[in-house]
């Protein structure tokens, strides 16, 4: 895999940010989280007046092996149908990024469907679908490096058109699967605890999904007993389109930009990335915005593994990064806030703490 180089962020400016925000003609602190978003995006971008530029939403779309085990509610067919909606600008995603600004790129690393010819479809496929992971790894090493590469190239190119915020969305049928055992395997959390109704199962069909994962991670465990590494867990359960949001997050991280994290499936990428950076410690946290808290089982138990509060929790589980751009009016205010509000100086307002 590329070595991916993320600095640590400019903790020097911590004090200073500081000063600027106490300064502003407020009650100490009023303005909560809005500040300590303020203090991240500062740090990001090694500023005291931070600016988001031309944001960009990428979409990554594809199949999952494991959903010919009945896993999901939605047929496989749903992934190439709704890629084709995204193209058309017809899908929630594309709704909230002409709401909120957003540049979208749709983009198919792995569909079953031949998605080729259809216009505003960025076509990266590595393979129409993973294999099922019930009998065998999900991708090779080869596809897993690729499609990494496929995650840092896109972003790549948003970065060359100015932008410096971010936010991934993703489209793959049966992807709480393999989110739900990461999470298990990675935060050492019973999967039954991980396992929920995706998109929509009953309780019958959630116990036939945790028995069939559990059959999954048991087979996965006989063949790489304790020598398993971030990358063995990742590649043989994941799919496409979450192992590129891993290469476009730490490749975002790399250029310091802001990456916005939308639900359980991008938070189960996110804690598969910074898995992949370090074992233990959580280096890419500090370009991450997690953006909203879904009702999928353990989605709250896994942000807690990443020491995170998300923005939002409006019940929303629909994927494709809506999550993440429902938010970003919040980061906007954060970044108005330290750029537009007075100071007590200017105001000739009495600083009275």
């Amino acid at each position: 895999m590329r070595d991916f180089r993320i600095d640590k962020t400019d903790e020097d400016l911590h004090r200073e940010i500081w000063c600027k925000i106490d300064n502003l003609n407020k009650p100490l602190r009023s303005l909560g989280r809005l500040e300590t978003l303020a203090e991240q995006i500062c740090l990001i971008q090694h500023t005291l007046s931070p600016r988001l530029i031309s944001p960009c939403h990428l979409l990554f779309g594809a199949d999952h092996g494991i959903e010919k085990e009945g896993v999901s509610l939605s047929p496989r067919e749903i992934t190439w149908q709704q890629m084709k909606n995204f193209a058309h600008g017809g899908g929630g995603v594309n709704m909230f990024c002409r709401q909120h600004g957003f540049k979208l790129s749709v983009v198919d690393v792995g569909v079953d469907y031949d998605l080729s010819s259809e216009e505003g479809i960025v076509n990266k496929k590595i393979a129409r679908g993973t294999k099922n992971f019930l009998y065998e790894p999900a991708m090779s090493l080869e596809e897993f490096e690729r499609t990494i590469n496929v995650g840092a190239e896109m972003v790549g190119r948003c970065n060359a058109e100015g932008c410096n915020i971010l936010s991934i969305g993703e489209m793959g049928i049966a992807n709480t699967s393999p989110s739900s055992i990461w999470m298990h395997l990675f935060g050492n959390i019973p999967l039954d605890e991980c396992v929920g109704a995706g998109s929509g199962l009953d309780s019958n069909g959630i116990a036939h999904k945790r028995l069939i994962l559990q059959k999954a991670v048991d087979s996965f465990l006989r063949n790489f007993t304790s020598s398993a590494k971030a990358i063995d867990v990742i590649r043989y359960f994941g799919g496409f389109e979450m192992v590129a949001s891993i290469g476009a997050m730490l490749h975002a991280a790399e250029l310091k930009m802001i990456v916005l994290v939308d639900g359980f499936i991008m938070t189960a990428c996110a804690l598969a990335a910074n898995r992949l950076l370090h074992e233990k410690e959580l280096l890419l946290n500090p370009y991450l915005v997690y953006c909203h808290c879904g009702d999928e089982s353990g989605h709250k138990r896994m942000l807690d593994l990443l020491e995170a509060s998300p923005l939002l929790h409006l019940g929303l589980r629909l994927g494709e990064g809506t999550g993440a751009l429902c938010a970003y009016p919040i980061i906007d205010s954060a970044v108005r806030m330290i750029n537009e509000m007075n100071n007590f100086d200017n105001a000739n307002i009495t600083r009275y703490f």
